[in-house]
């Protein structure tokens, strides 16, 4: 058997099993960028940059029967199976790119979409809604305090409404004691005093390049796997159209 064939056999049969794998593995991305961004849906304004994580997961939908396909297809050395190979791998190929692309683009737009809305946020704390208590939790768990700082609670509605001019209890560091922190600023070296909007935009680019990873990673395997189809077909293509001849010349 021609080296070619076997080296392209073995590699789709590599990327075959490797579906499932990839099934697997961009479920978890999708679901880690979708949970990571609900945390925080209260200051996006748009929708948009969650398209990238439907994308992904609606790509790892289709790979387990993409892997089946691939195997059968490679093992039977199928034209046609191939060729559905070829354009579900290209199909997806796209996908990738355009997830790519996207994940790209929002990055330069994260700082941008997220100021706004929480600003907006921070105005409305009354520390009773759900989007206060949410505030309270972010500032909790990344120990930060305000939007670009602890002092943009100044003048704020909540800072005037406590009657002692204090922020909220969620800006006090973790390892201090409840009952020392108050959220007066007389007491500052309690208080966290870094804001949440320069580390919120830090997570969410973080999660944005490590999705960008796998989805190129992924996108360089496919392909590979469409050079390898295009081989197979080509080397299957010669080997038929080949008569050996027979008889002898008088």
């Amino acid at each position: 058997m021609d080296c070619g064939v076997i080296t392209s056999k073995t590699v789709l049969l590599l990327i075959s099993l490797f579906f499932w794998a990839a099934a697997a593995g961009l479920s978890y991305v999708g679901a880690y960028v979708l949970n990571t961004y609900k945390e925080y849906d209260p200051f996006l304004q748009d929708k948009y940059p969650l398209l990238p994580a439907v994308i992904i997961i609606c790509v790892a939908v289709v790979m387990f029967v993409i892997g089946l396909i691939g195997c059968c297809a490679t093992i039977r050395e199928s034209k046609i199976g191939l060729g559905v190979f070829l354009i579900i791998i290209l199909l997806v190929f796209i996908a990738e790119v355009a997830a790519f692309v996207l994940g790209f683009i929002y990055k330069g737009q994260v700082k941008t979409d997220l100021h706004e809305p929480m600003v907006q946020s921070y105005k409305n704390y009354d520390g009773k809604t759900e989007e206060s208590h949410i505030i309270d939790y972010l500032q909790q768990e990344l120990q930060c305090c305000g939007v670009d700082n602890y002092t943009d609670w100044i003048g704020s509605q909540w800072f005037n409404a406590t009657g002692n001019h204090s922020v909220p209890v969620s800006c006090c560091k973790r390892d201090v004691i409840k009952e020392n922190c108050t959220g007066q600023l007389s007491d500052l070296k309690f208080l966290n005093t870094q804001g949440c909007e320069e580390k919120v935009e830090s997570i969410l680019q973080s999660v944005l390049n490590y999705a960008m990873l796998v989805i190129l990673g992924f996108a360089i395997v496919k392909f590979f796997g469409m050079l390898s189809v295009c081989v197979l077909t080509c080397k299957r293509e010669q080997h038929n159209g080949y008569h050996p001849l027979s008889g002898t010349f008088a």
